[in-house]
């Protein structure tokens, strides 16, 4: 017991706000994450949770804390582009598994922000690898539209969700197809009647079906109608995209952004002439499904070339647990740069699409994903180049409070790391 009220008094003094602190971080690299190059020497100032400045040549209140960054990098916080996180501590193991609504009867009218769990172990894990917002979606259960995203931030503290009803996420491609019955035609009669539903309960037609859709569903997508929430689609092939993109000329005031998005390079510039931003996966380079026969690290490159909005996601690739891959995923993009015949990404692109893109795709940039002034205080101090797998997190702040950088996987390691005789179990002799 005494254990456990050390620790909760630990996590609070983390979850309180420094009230009126100044922070300057000093001598660091400081990438500001919006594209830009980095500014070696550079300072970030902080005050009452927010970035006040950072560059170079900029002033240090008298009265603020120095942290020296000489021979660190400082930079925003990664935004992870696509997750569930908090909704599962183990995926195979149904009761801490809350991705979906499972039988519940409902769809697009789930919200997953009250079962975002920040007492999970992949919140502590991943803020200690430099994640400090993320995009946390349900995953779907008897429909194509499978509910309300949230946007979250990994906080040491009980209150994770940053905006609840964020969004909406839609199956489409094979796994759409297998929730309408087994067919893309199905699922495209799915998508269409599902919207009309909706119209009709704003309307108050006594056609409204509500075996088809419930009346909180109906209402959740009326939101998706009048393009007042975004409308997160997963889509890995060409031609189902340019299907989707033929369904948003029927409902203009959708608000689609594609996810995952495979063969994204093969339909590029009508990506662009529809102003659909998409959260793709960095890594498929293989057919694992027919709908990816198009499949390359490339996509990223050409896309981005093509003038695509795009950031990085991890769709159906671990995105309950290992979001800290992110930061690898884009050093993998940027690498491509140097292999003859293939598109990568430029090193300020590759982190502007972990850290300020997504978060301009998610409507949320004007308050994250960079160190603009003005913006929430997301920031991470590195002992390298955050991009580098060898690099480690030292320093984390989330909305201006520093942050716990222990967790789970790092206590283990210590504790048997170098174990006394007597002290552990007899299974961990070495």
């Amino acid at each position: 017991m005494r254990h456990f009220l050390n620790a909760a008094a630990a996590l609070a003094a983390f979850a309180t706000p420094a009230v009126a602190e100044t922070i300057a971080i000093t001598g660091g690299r400081v990438v500001v994450g919006d594209g830009t190059a980095p500014i070696d020497g550079g300072t970030v100032i902080i005050r009452d949770g927010n970035v006040i400045a950072a560059g170079a040549s900029v002033a240090v209140p008298a009265d603020a804390r120095r942290i020296d960054a000489k021979g660190k990098w400082v930079t925003p916080g990664v935004f992870a582009g696509f997750t569930r996180l908090g909704l599962s501590e183990v995926d195979a193991v149904k009761g801490t598994n809350d991705k979906s609504g499972g039988k519940s009867g409902f769809s697009a009218a789930i919200d997953v922000a009250p079962a975002i769990d920040p007492f999970r172990s992949p919140f502590a894990v991943n803020r200690a690898a430099g994640v400090t917002r993320a995009v946390v979606a349900p995953e779907a259960a008897e429909s194509i539209f499978a509910g309300q995203g949230a946007i979250a931030d990994l906080g040491a503290d009980s209150n994770p969700v940053t905006r609840a009803r964020a969004f909406q996420f839609a199956e489409f491609g094979e796994d759409g197809a297998a929730l309408s019955g087994g067919s893309r035609a199905g699922a495209h009669l799915h998508f269409r009647a599902m919207l009309r539903e909706a119209q009709d309960y704003a309307a108050g037609r006594g056609n409204f079906d509500d075996e088809l859709l419930k009346a909180e569903d109906a209402k959740a997508l009326l939101n998706v109608l009048r393009g007042e929430t975004r409308l997160l689609i997963h889509v890995e092939g060409a031609n189902d995209m340019l299907r989707l993109i033929e369904l948003k000329r029927d409902f203009p005031s959708v608000k689609m952004v594609f996810v995952g998005v495979s063969e994204g390079w093969r339909i590029a510039p009508q990506l662009v002439e529809a102003r659909i931003p998409v959260i793709a996966s960095a890594l498929n380079d293989l057919p694992a499904t027919f709908e990816m026969l198009g499949a390359t690290q490339s996509n990223i490159g050409r896309m981005k070339d093509a003038g695509v909005q795009v950031a990085i996601g991890m769709i159906n690739d671990r995105d309950s647990h290992q979001l800290r891959y992110t930061t690898q995923y884009a050093g993998n993009i940027v690498s491509l740069q140097f292999v003859p015949g293939a598109t990568g990404l430029t090193w300020d692109e590759a982190f502007a699409a972990i850290s300020s893109v997504p978060a301009d795709i998610m409507g949320v940039g004007d308050r994250f994903g960079s160190l603009k002034a003005g913006k929430a205080a997301d920031v991470v101090i590195w002992d390298g180049d955050p991009l580098e797998l060898s690099t480690a997190a030292t320093t984390v702040f989330i909305d201006g409070v520093e942050q716990p950088l222990t967790n789970r996987q790092n206590r283990l390691r210590d504790r048997y790391a170098r174990p006394t005789e007597g002290d552990l179990p007899k299974a961990y002799d070495r």
